[in-house]
């Protein structure tokens, strides 16, 4: 029976390096579900596999898009069933790997068809972020759409504004157009978590943040820092550094920074993942017991 496996778990927990072996062991590529390693100027910054890794196995999703180049999950979801398709032809068991939610939700349960928004409520919404502020906005949508205000991060101005947008263009609630219907998947889908004891997963962290900076992440942010702007680069590694740059921190308290937000995005990986009582819980060390478990729920 055609089967995906899904490798996913927070941050620098250990995912490509396992997963590497577990495609090299079944001779499958790797469908990468990281939303920020498919553009090919963010390499450093996000962990991205290194050209020896990618030459061991190929990879699907890994430095394929430009930062200038629109993307969303809805369009990942559609490339990765496409590209499913013919992958299964030749094997049936294919494997996808990593970290960002909404892209392993999209292919796993599929995602809202959410309207494209024009420019010119687009821009509207700029505009009133920059005069009123958030909390005026914040207001608002709890007006137009209470039950979404109810749930939203009220401090994330991008999310509270991407509902009002909806809001503002279709007439109805943000809500309304967040069924949540699980799609059904012409094939099977074996769910993988990785996890650390935390303390263990924070030294990683803080160690992989290090290891950035001496391999050229601070450059690397200067040449992207005129582009900051762009959605792309609303990425921890990028935001802080960009504060550097407009002096708001020195260069060791943005790294501290850089650590900390990386921290707080694995609990926040963490707590999304561990509401799906369908992933399977491993220490990275597990292989065999990994591979064990696979085997057992593909036969």
């Amino acid at each position: 029976m055609k089967t995906l496996v899904v490798i996913t778990g927070p941050t620098a927990v250990g995912k490509t390096a396992l997963t590497i072996r577990l495609a090299k062991h079944y001779h499958i590529p790797i469908i990468n579900a990281d939303s920020r390693q498919i553009y090919r100027e963010l390499k450093i910054g996000t962990a991205a596999p290194s050209d020896e890794q990618l030459r061991e196995v190929q990879h699907y999703f890994v430095g394929n898009k430009s930062i200038d180049d629109y993307y969303n999950a809805s369009m990942y979801e559609q490339e990765v069933m496409t590209l499913l398709d013919k992958l299964f032809e030749e094997q049936p068991l294919q494997v996808l790997s990593g970290g960002s939610m909404m892209y392993i939700d999209a292919v796993c349960n599929g995602i809202d068809d959410i309207p494209t928004i024009r420019d010119d409520i687009r821009t509207e919404m700029k505009r009133r972020y920059q005069e009123e502020g958030l909390e005026a906005l914040c207001e608002d949508l709890k007006r137009l759409d209470p039950e979404h205000y109810d749930i939203v991060d009220r401090q994330n101005y991008r999310r509270v504004i991407h509902a009002l947008e909806i809001c503002y263009q279709t007439g109805k609630t943000y809500t309304s157009f967040r069924k949540q219907e699980k799609k059904q998947r012409p094939f099977r889908i074996i769910k993988i978590g990785l996890n650390r004891e935390r303390e263990e997963l924070y030294q990683r962290i803080n160690h992989r943040c290090d290891v950035m900076m001496e391999d050229g992440l601070l450059k690397e942010a200067e040449l992207m820092y005129p582009k900051r702007h762009l959605n792309a680069l609303n990425t921890v590694g990028y935001k802080e550094l960009f504060d550097y740059f407009e002096n708001r921190w020195s260069l060791d308290e943005a790294v501290e920074r850089m650590k900390g937000n990386t921290r707080r995005y694995a609990r926040k990986q963490l707590t999304w993942f561990k509401r799906d009582d369908s992933v399977r819980w491993f220490h990275p060390d597990e292989e065999e017991q990994i591979l064990n478990y696979i085997t057992q729920q593909y036969e």
